[in-house]
């Protein structure tokens, strides 16, 4: 990867040996694995059997997860924050489990709207609660730095699964609480 990140610097004319890049392509690359670690993880591994019973049976929510992505478009970073909300039915995970399911997720070419889908369904399969939802909002490089130039645009998906789609109330409630 360091000898394609040299190749880049030369293909937009620079030199890859003045001073100021001459270790930029192997920053680079270790910047790269770091930003595409989530390939190399999987929900299991990364929940580590953190699943646990529980007489719990009302929302669960952890608000405002910073999640960091990269676009699979243009490769440009996606910056927001990330709500999972869940009805336990037997079982919680542990809290700092769904931010590392979401930075796991995060951690690979996206699109936001399957990273949210992404998260929820692997809340779903690992705790299998009545219901999961997950709220994405994000500001694009790729929708700021070119293309259009909107610095204050703002994407928000969402992903509503079980009980989170099937019953209204449990659906607002859960957006209400992460506003």
């Amino acid at each position: 990867m360091e000898d394609l990140f040299r190749q880049l610097i030369e293909a937009v004319g620079e030199d890859p040996e003045r001073e100021g890049l001459r270790d930029t392509p192997g920053r680079a690359a270790r910047a790269l694995e770091f930003f595409t670690s989530g390939y190399a993880q999987d929900a299991n591994t990364v929940v580590n059997g953190a699943v646990y019973g529980s007489g719990m049976d009302e929302m669960v929510i952890v608000r405002d997860i910073e999640l960091y992505s990269m676009c699979e478009h243009h490769l440009l970073p996606f910056i927001g924050k990330c709500h999972v909300g869940y009805l336990p039915k037997g079982r919680v995970i542990g809290l700092s489990k769904v931010a590392r399911i979401v930075d796991m997720f995060a951690r690979r070419f996206q699109i936001q709207e399957n990273l949210t889908t992404q998260i929820a369904e692997a809340i779903m399969e690992l705790v299998e609660p009545a219901g999961a939802g997950v709220v994405v909002e994000a500001q694009h490089l790729c929708m700021m730095m070119r293309g259009v130039e909107k610095q204050n645009s703002k994407m928000t998906t969402s992903c509503m699964l079980g009980a989170f789609r099937d019953n209204s109330q449990t659906r607002s409630e859960f957006l209400t609480l992460i506003h």
